[in-house]
């Protein structure tokens, strides 16, 4: 069961912090600890991991007492290219980052 997310406006970066955390631990307990983690990177990984483990229920007949979180790779996404302008009429660069989400469930 996998789940994808992709150009998630967030820096692969401060992404993998969280993610260190849950990678290989039972759903639930991800779920529980994402819940009230205070990241941002939270918040986007509790959703794509409920949503991950709702389809493996529904569609694949699993119960989420069973899943654990096999895979969980964060990639860089596209970026967006803006700028701030300065004197002289030049311009500084500021880069916005995006991140790609590979999530995979398998049953213990």
């Amino acid at each position: 069961m996998k789940s994808y997310g992709k150009n998630i406006r967030i820096s692969p970066k401060k992404l993998r912090v969280i993610a260190e955390v849950v990678r290989g631990k039972k759903v639930e307990e991800a779920l529980s600890f994402l819940k009230f983690a205070p990241k941002k990177g939270a918040k986007i990984l509790y959703k794509l991991l409920f949503s991950a483990m709702k389809n493996a229920e529904h569609n694949d007949k699993q119960k989420s007492a069973d899943l654990f979180l096999d895979t969980l790779i964060i990639t860089k996404g596209i970026v967006y290219k803006r700028g701030r302008p300065v004197s002289r009429g030049r311009m500084h660069p500021i880069l916005k980052r995006t991140s790609n989400i590979v999530l995979e469930l398998q049953v213990k």
